[in-house]
């Protein structure tokens, strides 16, 4: 019997900041699939995409096939390799600028196709690779080279755009491993489109002690996740001003028609492709 490949680590040296946020999600990200992996998963079974920005470098250390695609071309890549693959569980990774500018389009069609993808957002509110420019959940006041006079526009509520724009899974968690294993665990589990945004502080370009602990769990008051009127409810108490309680957790979860299950060219495909060696054939 063939060995099965259960290692997730790559020799590339880590050159995230000291201390950043992306260690966090990184660890939670690669427990989850070490565990799916000793559940009968195989390696090859997933496949990640990530854009441009510091969350981009998960791709040079998590150990799986993929590709770093453009700035805000995270999704459609992903639904390409999903068309290619249905069978496969892929994960996209992008940062706020990514996601939420470049990738907006992307992003609220997504939400309406509800192909069987997982989306994570690292959101610092600053384009920390290019030195902290605003992004579009930069709070107002905000202050850097390029905006001196300080942000005045309001920033999006990614957690209402998904809701408004019929996604079937949506969540936020704050940057910590255990939050985050959750939730991926949660999502892998949901046939559809899975959305989660990661609050991730910056501490070079937008440090925040305080963010955790303004934190507090849907799951412990006892949120209802089926009962889109609470999910948008609960959306409207953290507007990206840093200034209110923010609930993490999973908001709404519900069960639609899943992208490759509406047509039968991918219906078909599915069957043919039961296992990652099929891919090749």
């Amino acid at each position: 019997m063939t060995q099965k490949n259960t290692n997730l680590s790559t020799p590339t040296p880590v050159t995230w900041c000291p201390g950043c946020f992306n260690f966090q999600i990184f660890a939670g990200v690669k427990n989850i699939i070490s565990e799916q992996i000793k559940a009968g998963k195989n390696k090859e079974d997933f496949a990640i995409v990530t854009g441009i920005g510091c969350h981009a470098k998960i791709f040079d250390y998590l150990n799986l096939n993929g590709i770093n695609t453009l700035h805000g071309r995270v999704l459609p890549t992903c639904l390409g390799m999903k068309i290619g693959n249905p069978n496969l569980t892929v994960l996209g990774f992008s940062g706020d600028g990514d996601a939420y500018a470049e990738g907006m389009e992307h992003l609220i069609h997504m939400a309406r196709y509800n192909a069987d993808l997982k989306y994570f957002v690292h959101d610092n509110q600053v384009f920390a690779l290019t030195v902290g420019q605003p992004t579009p959940t930069t709070e107002i006041g905000y202050k850097d080279k390029t905006t001196p006079l300080g942000v005045k526009l309001h920033p999006i509520n990614p957690i209402k755009l998904m809701l408004a724009s019929g996604a079937s899974f949506v969540a936020r968690v704050f940057a910590e491993s255990k939050q985050v294993e959750y939730v991926l665990r949660e999502a892998l589990k949901h046939k559809g489109f899975a959305f989660i945004e990661v609050l991730q502080p910056c501490l070079i370009f937008h440090p925040d002690s305080s963010y955790k602990s303004k934190t507090y769990s849907l799951e412990e008051t006892k949120h209802d996740k089926t009962d889109f009127k609470q999910a948008w409810e609960k959306a409207q108490e953290f507007d990206y001003n840093i200034a209110n309680k923010i609930p993490v957790g999973i908001f709404y979860q519900k069960e639609k028609p899943v992208f490759e299950d509406l047509y039968y060219q991918l219906a078909e495909l599915k069957k043919k492709k039961k296992s990652w060696k099929d891919i090749r054939r």
